[in-house]
């Protein structure tokens, strides 16, 4: 980078922290070294930026993981440095590399042996950055869409692993996250142990009610297995998501007819099996199934679905109609499904007051 453009930078960086860089090390000493692996990446075919990270410490994804919708993703840790986030995605919306951003970010900060970053850009660009005196092993490779890193590793073989794990996995971006993770836990991973873990994947409108782009964002605080945690909790949130694409399915059934119905109810069906595949405790998935089987003219198919939904929660007996029909369990369908002697047994049987039953 020449000269100017690196002065440049620089200034764009002090001027975002708001203060000066020395002021990191005012509470050096008292911040826990962030000693972890992790890795920075972009799906070519979503265009999803997404970090995946565990280390032997407490709640590391409130510190490393960070991604800012059509800008880029960034992971900051060893003596993670939080400015790094703010500092690097306002370097990549002017057009730096993410080289450049790394460069700019270490030559601001008088703490950069100790540090350690994984920056990948929109374009699937990426450059890893490991300071001379984070705890051995500590290092990083980049590849096409990725960067991965780690320090006080049980030895390169982590984050090589992590590397072609991420490279040849299938699914979505963050399955292969969490599947580079495990890669590198199945290789040594952290050598003090194991404890948090986290996933961040950011899509645009791709958060609750479409009003935020975390689109998956799950934490493991403290875990004996934290990666295994969140894969479990990978599943549930796949699971969900799979639930709301069968229901928008099942409005568009209620507005056709003929051949475009039926491939839409089976289209559904597929959806809501697949999401209790992941997550056979999702009570609401059995009921959306039973509509769906109703749709599809399968009523002893829907009240087995039914009677599932309330084996897993039997609390949905106790609320009140105006309750269930909100939640979308309409009367029709329990008329329906009381016309099937298998549910109508149990929903009965769940009829009395278990604080008044001896």
């Amino acid at each position: 980078m020449p000269v100017i453009q690196l002065l440049v930078v620089l200034s764009l960086v002090l001027c975002s922290a708001g203060r000066p860089a020395a002021a990191f090390t005012d509470t050096a000493a008292v911040v826990p070294l962030t000693a972890t692996f992790s890795i920075v990446a972009r799906d070519p075919e979503t265009e999803d930026l997404g970090v995946a990270v565990q280390s032997k410490y407490f709640a590391v994804g409130a510190v490393v993981p960070h991604a800012q919708v059509g800008v880029g993703a960034i992971a900051t840790q060893a003596r993670g440095n939080l400015l790094y986030a703010s500092q690097g995605f306002g370097l990549l919306l002017k057009g730096h590399s993410p080289e450049q951003v790394v460069e700019a970010l270490i030559a601001a900060d008088p703490l950069r042996s100790e540090r350690q970053v994984g920056v990948v850009n929109r374009q699937g660009r990426a450059a890893s950055y490991t300071g001379e005196d984070c705890l051995p092993w500590a290092g990083g490779r980049t590849g096409e869409n990725y960067a991965v890193q780690g320090n006080l590793l049980a030895g390169p073989q982590v984050v090589d692993a992590m590397a072609a794990a991420f490279e040849t996995a299938s699914g979505d971006l963050a399955h292969r996250l969490v599947y580079a993770l495990a890669a590198g836990q199945a290789a040594g991973g952290d050598a003090r142990g194991r404890q948090s873990a986290a996933v961040l994947v950011v899509r645009r409108k791709g958060g609750y009610m479409g009003l935020t782009d975390r689109y998956i964002d799950l934490h493991v605080e403290d875990h004996a297995t934290p990666v295994r945690e969140l894969q479990r909790l990978l599943r549930i949130r796949h699971a969900q998501l799979a639930v709301a694409a069968a229901e928008h399915l099942v409005r568009r059934v209620r507005q056709t007819t003929g051949e475009t119905r039926r491939q839409l109810t089976a289209q559904a069906r597929a959806r809501t099996e697949r999401a209790l595949e992941l997550h056979p405790d999702h009570d609401h998935a059995w009921w959306l199934l039973a509509q769906v089987r109703l749709l599809a003219n399968d009523p002893e198919g829907a009240g087995a679905a039914a009677r599932r939904a309330l084996l897993v929660n039997p609390s949905w007996r106790r609320l009140p109609p105006s309750t269930l029909q909100k939640l979308g369990v309409e009367p029709q369908l329990i008329k329906a499904l009381l016309e099937v002697e298998s549910f109508r047994r149990l929903w009965e049987s769940l009829s009395a007051d278990p604080e008044t039953t001896p």
